[in-house]
């Protein structure tokens, strides 16, 4: 399955780390980061989000530029691994936009492509991901 995995936009730092928000640049990214997503030949058909408020955020702005659905799926939470990641998405239809986190955006590209295309804040790497 094609999945576009992308690291959340840059959010404020601050605690608790999972209610920290994007800031108005994040924002302005996440926003971006959804119309190169509904630009592509093969857009998403659904946006999978950690359940972090900046990856929500950011997947939220990916959903309204692509024009589909945003759901938190507990796999993307902070620990993410492209095994559970797979699990989640056995059963979908892809192409899925998943929003995720550092460093576990590297290490899923990583162990699915055999290297690290690098992640910056609101980066997207195309991965196909065996179900």
């Amino acid at each position: 399955m094609r999945v576009y995995l992308c690291r959340h936009a840059q959010a404020a730092p601050g605690e608790p780390d999972e209610l920290r928000e994007l800031t108005p640049e994040g924002v302005e990214q996440a926003r971006a980061l959804g119309i190169q997503l509904a630009e592509l030949d093969e857009p998403p058909r659904l946006v999978l989000t950690s359940p972090l408020v900046r990856a929500r955020q950011t997947a939220e702005a990916i959903a309204r530029a692509v024009r589909v659905e945003a759901q938190v799926e507990e796999a993307l939470a902070p620990g993410a691994t492209a095994a559970g990641l797979a699990e989640a998405l056995a059963g979908l239809q892809g192409p899925i936009a998943t929003v995720g986190h550092q460093p576990d955006c590297s290490e899923i590209a990583y162990d699915v492509l055999g290297r690290d295309p690098g992640f910056p804040v609101a980066g997207m790497a195309e991965v196909e991901l065996h179900t």
